[in-house]
């Protein structure tokens, strides 16, 4: 096991670096001059070119672009990401307070989610073709088909203006919690439920389960404890997906509901030009990627014996 982890991590290095050569590439290419950006914040009057270039040489701005990336990706791997032009605060902290709150919303939301989408796909499987099931796929292709923005102000309209029971927007307690999370939830619970189910009829045609009843087991048990299992591997693939999005930060959600997240705090960035932090969210959320999805390759070696063999053989 010590092996194969040891073996994905290496694997996913390669993968940080091309990210954070992204997010460098991804400022360092954007129109416009940091340097002269920074100086018209500080006064209203265009900046003298003595300042600007004063300011670049500073900053380092006039150094060829491979000098400039390694020298911030050393920094990054210290843990600096630089000063926001925005704020003048330090782009690790913020994003690191940011994504605190986004951690909030995200986890009640990939919890609602997964409570839905695991009985919902698995009940639809069992009883396929029947009402049950067609109700089941449409809902689940209705919610899916919904843009996110336009179902956070459908349920604002109904739960807040209409019926008048939960907040409109804002972070505060459960109540302010309710309508985003459910919003985020909803797309993410009708993807699993489809694909929950679609796995799930393929493992229900396998041979151990059609073993495992001609041998009398209770219907239940083959579906609990003999086919979900073996049929969650494609799901835990698309949940880590989806739990790394929900982390990454839901910016058109955050934004409706005006939750101060990580989502909308880069959308705040991205209007103001901050360069340092649209580059550390991205190296940031790339991160987060890249963990969740070791955090998946471990829990396939949990879930299918057959990774497992496979784990302490190399």
């Amino acid at each position: 096991m010590g092996a194969y982890l040891a073996r994905r991590v290496a694997a996913l290095v390669p993968v940080w670096l091309l990210i954070s050569v992204f997010a460098f590439a991804l400022a360092s290419f954007a129109p416009g001059d940091p340097a002269e950006l920074i100086l018209r914040r500080q006064s209203d009057e265009p900046p003298r070119p003595e300042a600007v270039a004063a300011l670049r040489d500073e900053l380092g701005l006039d150094r060829p672009w491979v000098v400039q990336y390694v020298r911030w990706v050393g920094s990054a791997l210290a843990g600096d990401l630089g000063t926001s032009y925005r704020t003048g605060n330090d782009v690790r902290g913020e994003l690191w307070d940011r994504f605190l709150i986004t951690l909030e919303l995200a986890v009640p939301a990939f919890l609602l989610a997964v409570a839905v989408a695991i009985p919902v796909g698995v009940l639809s499987a069992v009883r396929r073709n029947s009402l049950t099931d067609h109700a089941a796929r449409f809902m689940a292709l209705l919610a899916s088909s919904m843009p996110s923005y336009w179902l956070g102000y459908v349920v604002i309209l109904l739960f807040a203006v209409e019926l008048g029971v939960l907040p409109v927007a804002g972070r505060g307690g459960w109540q302010h919690l309710a309508l985003p999370a459910l919003t985020l939830a909803l797309g993410t619970s009708a993807t699993l439920a489809r694909l929950t189910r679609s796995s799930v009829l393929d493992v229900l045609g396998e041979d151990f389960v059609l073993t495992a009843r001609s041998k009398g087991v209770a219907g239940r048990r083959v579906v609990w404890s003999h086919t979900l299992r073996n049929a969650l591997i494609p799901v835990v693939t698309v949940m880590g997906i989806a739990f790394g999005h929900l982390l990454a930060g839901a910016a058109i959600v955050e934004t409706a509901f005006a939750w101060p997240g990580l989502g909308r705090h880069v959308v705040d960035s991205i209007y103001d030009r901050d360069y340092p932090t649209i580059q550390g969210f991205v190296l940031f959320t790339g991160t987060v990627f890249v963990v969740v999805n070791l955090l998946v390759d471990v829990l396939y070696v949990r879930l299918d014996p057959r990774v497992r063999l496979a784990a302490r053989n190399q």
